[in-house]
C-alpha cells in the first residue's frame, strides 16, 4: 500500500526458491517438501524515482501443518526512518498471516487455542483484542473467541468440514479508548477434512437391460455413489467393485464393473434370456480409494433383465393336423394349429404368422393368429362344395413378424400339412334364373299357362324330392304346379293394377325338397305385362264455369286422362254428341293440341244456370275406345274482369228465390226455439229459488238406484271407540268438575230446549215455517248436537217406558184421507199419487 504512489515497483525476495511477481504474486520455483516448520523469507519493494526502500516478512505455512500453541502473530508495523549508507529504510513485519489449520470431529478439549494475535505496542498501552466475520459475530456464532488481552484466539466446538470447509475471520486491536492501534488483519482458517463419511448410492436399487447374446465388453448399465468428504483426498475418492451375482449361469463372472466410474459391462457371452431373464448384482462402493482397511463402505443392488431377441423361431408341435367343415359354411374354424416359440411372449419375436403355402388354389381357407395362445385358427372364409371338393391337403408354414435374429443357426419357418374333411349337408333347391322374367299382354285368361318355373336340387349324391309352393303372390292371380312348378292363371292379368310396378308383376314362391332336415329356396318370378287398350279415356274436368254472355275470355279447358300406355293413349279427340240437339246448338268444342280442347259457348248469350254438358272422347288405341262424359257448367253473370259476381253465383247455383226464403224462414224458427228455452230455464230456477225447501221431482231419489263407489272395509277394519257413541248412565262425573272445566264432547247439564209441535194436519204453506223454526231452535240449544266432533244420532236414553212397539195395530186408526197432499204443490204429486188415490187404489 506504500507503493502505491510509485510509478514503477520491483519486488526482490530473499529466498531463490520462492519468486515475486510484479503483481506482488508469490510463486514457487521448485518443489518444496518435508517441511516440518513454516517457511519464512524477506521481501523488498523499491520506487523506480523514490530512494525509499520497503521489506516485509513473508511466511509460508504447509497444508497440514498444526501451529503450536505458542505461535505469535504479530500485527504489522511501520518504522521510522533511519539514515544509513544506503539512505532511509523502513521495515514492515508479519505482511502475510499463514493459514491456519484446524481438523474436524476435534475431542478437544475446548475450548481449544489456535493462535496468539499480539500487537508490538502491547507494551507501552494497554491492547484489547477482538475478532469478527463468520464463526465469530456472524452466524455461526461464536465457533471462535479471543482472549481480549492477551489475543488469544479459540475454537469452542468440534467442526465439521462436510458444513463449513473454511472460515475468514479479521483480527483488530484497539487501545482502552476503542481507537484502532493497527490495522485489522486476515486470519484464514481451514477445516481439515477426516474420513467420516460413507459413500452413498443414488438409489438402492438399479434396474438395467442388456440384450441376450451381447458381446462380452457391452455397456449394460452405470451406478453411481457419491461421498461427502473431500473429494480432493483420498477421503472422498470412491471405488466400485461387484461383490456377488445371481445366478451363477453360465459363469459366476458374467459381469463387470469400472472401478472408477460405476459403469457396469458384459465379461462373457452367453446371455440367454430363455435360460436366465434377470441377474442380481450387489455392487460395493468403498472411499480411500477402495482402501477396504482404512475405507467406508456401503453397497447396492443392479437388476438386470435380459432383454429378448428373436433368436428362437416357431415351430409346430406336429407334422400333421386335420379338421372338418360343413359343405356351404363361412367363418367358422375348422383346424387349430399349435406351435412352440421359447422367445418373450406376446413380443413381436413370439407372435406367429401362418401362410397356406398349397392345397387351396381357390382361397376357401384363411389362417389367424390367436393372440393369447399364438395358436393357428384354420378358417372358411369361402363356401365349400361337397359335391365338388371332398377333402382339402394344405400345406401350412408358420414365421415370426419380427424377422430372425442374425447369426441364429436355425430353420426360419416351419411346415406341416392339414387334411380337411368337407361334410355334406342338405342343400336347398336353388332356382336356376332368380329372378326368372317373362312378358305377356295383359288381359290373358284365367287358366293360360305362363311358364314352367323349376328348381335343381345341389345334392347330386343323394335322391329327393322337390315339391313347389306359392309363397307370395299380392293380386292371387297365380298357381303353381306342386310336382313340376308349371306356373298358370287363375285371374286375368291387369297392368293397370294397383299391384303392378313399371309394368311389372313380382310372385315369390317356394321350393322345399324331403331331405333330413328338410331345406328350401325362393325364387321370384317377374312378369312384364305387354299393355293393350282396354281403359276408355276420362275427360277432365267435372265441373267448370262460363259467363252467361259469349265472348273470347269466357272459355273452359278441357283434357282427357287413360290408365293405358303408348300408344293407346293421345291424341284424343273431343266431340260433342248429336243428341240432344240443343247440346250442338249452345256449345261448341275446338281442339287446342293432341291433348286439349276447349269448351265455349255457341251462342251469344246462355240464362245463368247449372248445365250438363256431354263430351265424347276417344283414345288413339286400335282399336280406340271411346266414352261419354259429362262437365257441368255453371253459367252466371260476370263483372268487366271476366269474373262472376257473388248474385251471379247463387243463381248458377240453383238457388232461386223461393228457396232463399225457406232457408230465412228455418233461420228465423231456430230463433225463437233458442229464446223459448232460455225463458223457461230462467223461470225453472227462480222456482227453484222460490222454493228451495221442497224436493224437485228430478231430483226425487225415490225408486231410484243410487250407486256407491266405496263402502269401506267393514267394521272390523275401523279403529272406533264405540264406547263414546254412547250417553253415559250417569253424569256424576260431570257435576264434580269446578265451574269452567268442560269436555266439549260430553253433552251439556242444562235444560233442553222446547221444539215447536208439528200440527196433526199441516197447511203445505206452514211446512217451511216449521222446518225454519225447527232450524233456529236448534242453533239456539246448546244441547243439541253437534256441540262435539262426536255426535249423539237417534239418543232415546238407556231404556224406554212405551214399551214395545208391536203393541201398536197400524190399522186400529181406521182409512185416514190424504187428499189434502194434492194441495201441496207439484213437489208433492207423486205422494198424492201413492195415498191421496181413494178408490183408484
Amino acid at each position: 500500500e506504500d507503493c502505491q504512489h510509485s510509478k514503477e515497483v520491483g519486488f526482490e525476495s530473499s529466498d531463490p526458491n520462492f519468486s515475486v511477481r510484479p503483481d506482488g504474486s508469490v510463486y514457487a520455483e521448485q518443489e518444496v517438501a518435508n517441511l516440518s516448520e513454516p517457511i519464512q523469507f524477506m521481501v523488498t519493494a523499491r520506487g523506480g524515482h523514490d530512494p525509499h526502500i520497503w521489506e516485509t516478512t513473508v511466511k509460508l505455512a504447509l497444508v497440514g501443518h498444526q501451529p503450536s500453541k505458542n505461535q505469535l502473530e504479530q500485527f504489522p508495523r511501520k518504522h521510522q526512518k533511519s539514515s544509513s549508507a544506503n539512505g532511509l529504510r523502513r521495515q514492515k513485519r508479519d505482511w502475510v498471516i499463514p493459514p491456519i489449520n484446524v481438523p474436524e470431529n476435534s475431542r478437544g478439549p475446548f475450548p481449544q487455542m489456535l493462535v496468539r494475535i499480539r500487537s508490538d505496542q502491547d507494551l507501552e498501552k494497554g491492547i484489547r483484542y477482538s475478532i469478527t466475520g463468520a464463526g465469530a459475530d456472524q452466524p455461526p456464532i461464536d465457533v471462535y473467541n479471543i482472549d481480549p488481552v492477551h489475543g488469544k484466539m479459540f475454537v469452542t466446538r468440534p467442526l465439521d468440514r462436510e458444513e463449513r470447509a473454511s472460515y475468514h475471520l479479521r483480527a483488530h486491536a484497539v487501545d482502552m479508548n476503542g481507537n484502532k492501534v493497527e490495522s485489522p488483519i486476515d486470519l484464514y482458517i481451514y477445516v481439515i477434512d477426516m474420513n467420516d463419511n460413507r459413500p452413498e448410492f443414488q438409489n438402492q436399487v438399479y434396474n438395467g437391460s442388456v440384450a441376450e447374446g451381447s458381446k462380452p465388453g457391452t455397456l449394460v448399465m452405470q451406478v453411481t455413489a457419491n461421498d461427502s468428504d473431500d473429494d480432493t483426498t483420498a477421503n472422498g475418492m470412491v471405488r466400485y467393485r461387484i461383490l456377488s451375482q445371481t445366478p451363477h449361469m453360465p459363469i459366476p463372472n458374467m459381469f463387470t464393473i469400472n472401478s472408477e466410474t460405476g459403469d457396469i459391462f458384459t465379461m462373457a457371452a452367453g446371455l440367454d434370456r430363455e435360460k436366465v431373464s434377470q441377474y442380481i448384482i450387489i455392487v460395493q462402493a468403498t472411499d480411500m480409494e477402495g482402501n477396504l482397511n482404512f475405507g467406508l463402505s456401503n453397497t447396492a443392488t443392479a437388476l438386470i433383465s435380459v432383454t429378448d431377441i428373436n433368436d428362437n423361431p416357431p415351430e409346430l408341435t406336429a407334422r400333421t393336423f386335420s379338421g372338418e367343415v360343413p359343405e356351404n359354411s363361412v367363418n367358422v374354424v375348422v383346424a387349430n394349429l399349435t406351435v412352440i416359440d421359447r422367445d418373450q411372449p406376446h413380443s413381436p419375436n413370439w407372435a406367429a404368422q401362418y401362410r397356406i403355402a398349397s392345397g387351396d388354389p381357390q382361397g376357401h381357407f384363411l389362417i389367424r393368429t390367436n393372440p393369447v395362445n399364438n395358436d393357428g385358427m384354420v378358417t372358411v372364409v369361402k363356401p365349400v362344395d361337397y359335391e365338388q371338393n371332398r377333402a382339402f391337403m394344405l400345406t401350412v408354414i408358420v414365421s415370426n413378424k419380427a424377422p430372425l435374429a442374425s447369426g441364429i443357426q436355425s430353420s426360419l419357418q416351419s411346415s406341416a400339412g392339414v387334411t380337411i374333411s368337407v361334410q355334406d349337408v342338405n342343400e336347398s333347391p336353388v332356382f336356376p334364373t332368380n329372378p326368372k322374367s317373362i312378358r305377356f299382354e295383359e288381359g290373358v285368361p284365367a287358366g293360360t299357362t305362363l311358364t314352367v318355373f323349376a328348381a335343381q336340387d345341389p345334392d347330386l349324391f343323394i335322391q329327393q324330392t322337390v315339391r313347389y309352393s306359392k309363397l307370395s303372390d299380392p293380386a292371387n292371380w297365380l298357381r303353381i304346379n306342386r310336382t313340376n312348378g308349371q306356373i298358370t292363371t287363375m285371374a286375368v292379368l291387369d297392368r293397370e293394377s294397383m299391384y303392378v310396378r313399371n309394368n311389372i308383376y313380382e310372385a315369390t314362391f317356394l321350393a322345399a325338397d324331403n331331405g333330413s332336415p328338410p331345406a328350401s329356396g325362393t325364387g321370384t318370378l317377374q312378369i312384364h305385362l305387354i299393355d293393350v287398350n282396354d281403359n276408355a279415356p276420362v275427360m277432365m274436368p267435372k265441373e267448370a264455369q262460363l259467363c252467361e254472355r259469349a265472348n273470347p275470355r269466357s272459355k273452359v279447358n278441357i283434357t282427357a286422362s287413360d290408365a293405358d300406355a303408348d300408344p293407346h293413349v293421345g291424341p284424343f279427340v273431343f266431340e260433342l254428341p248429336s243428341y240432344p240437339p240443343s247440346v250442338r246448338r249452345n256449345w261448341t268444342v275446338s281442339r287446342i293440341s293432341g291433348d286439349y280442347a276447349q269448351l265455349r259457348l255457341r251462342i251469344p248469350y246462355l240464362d245463368a244456370e247449372v248445365y250438363d254438358v256431354p263430351i265424347i272422347v276417344s283414345d288413339s288405341g286400335n282399336p280406340p275406345l271411346s266414352n261419354r262424359s259429362i262437365i257441368k257448367v255453371k253459367v252466371c253473370p260476370c263483372d268487366d274482369n271476366g269474373d262472376c259476381t257473388t248474385t251471379g253465383a247463387v243463381a248458377a247455383a240453383g238457388l232461386g228465390t223461393g228457396a232463399i226464403i225457406a232457408i230465412l224462414i228455418c233461420i228465423i224458427i231456430l230463433l225463437i226455439l233458442v229464446l223459448v228455452f232460455v225463458m223457461w230455464m230462467k223461470r225453472r230456477e227462480k222456482e227453484r229459488q222460490a222454493k228451495p225447501l221442497l224436493i224437485d221431482p228430478e231430483d226425487d231419489v225415490r225408486d231410484n238406484i243410487l250407486k256407491y263407489d266405496e263402502e269401506g272395509g267393514g267394521e272390523e277394519d275401523q279403529d272406533y271407540d264405540l264406547s263414546q257413541l254412547q250417553q253415559p248412565e250417569s253424569v256424576e262425573h260431570i257435576i264434580s268438575k269446578p265451574v269452567g272445566v268442560r269436555r266439549v264432547d260430553e253433552r251439556p247439564i242444562i235444560a233442553e230446549s222446547q221444539y215447536p209441535v208439528r200440527p196433526s194436519l199441516p197447511h203445505p204453506g206452514d211446512i217451511g215455517d216449521f222446518i225454519n223454526d225447527g232450524l233456529r231452535a236448534a242453533d239456539n240449544d246448546p244441547t243439541a248436537p253437534p256441540y262435539d266432533s262426536l255426535l249423539v244420532f237417534d239418543y232415546e236414553g238407556s231404556g224406554s217406558t212405551a214399551g214395545s212397539v208391536s203393541s201398536l195395530n197400524s190399522c186400529s186408526s181406521g182409512d185416514q184421507d190424504y187428499d189434502y197432499l194434492n194441495d201441496w204443490g207439484p213437489r208433492f204429486k207423486k205422494l198424492a199419487d201413492l195415498y191421496g188415490g181413494g178408490d183408484d187404489d
